[in-house]
């Protein structure tokens, strides 16, 4: 029963290695959003958890894959919130990312969105 224990807390310290991303969404909001004063996973009254929550701003947070998601629900959370939308877009793959960037800076000007970065570098560094 001991093997069994020992080898399920391996794989768990091991499960980074095996995922897609070098570091998990939470840690590269849960850095962030300390350096910048906020709140992390504030529940709103429909139990949608908004990723970070500052003095002025509705933050979610997505890997450059998923940028489409990232705007409907910092859009979304700003309202609710009656705050400024905010992106924060983890940028993993270097160039194969930019676009992803593009594509969100361009509904950021219609729309009044507040868009950050993050790279592996940058969660090293705070």
């Amino acid at each position: 029963m001991k093997k069994i224990y020992v080898l399920l807390f391996i794989l768990i310290l091991e499960l980074p290695v095996f995922s897609k991303t070098l570091f998990y969404e939470k840690d590269y909001q849960r850095s962030w959003c300390e350096s910048h004063n906020g709140s992390l996973e504030v529940v709103l009254p429909d139990k949608a958890r908004v990723d970070c929550v500052t003095s002025t701003h509705a933050i979610e947070f997505d890997f450059a894959k998923k940028w489409g998601e990232s705007i409907g629900q910092a859009l979304y959370y700003a309202v609710i919130l009656n705050k400024q939308a905010g992106i924060v877009l983890i940028m993993e793959k270097g160039q194969a990312d930019e676009k992803y960037l593009a594509r969100v800076k361009e509904v950021a000007k219609r729309y009044n969105i507040t868009v950050w970065t993050m790279t592996p570098n940058d969660l090293c560094k705070l």
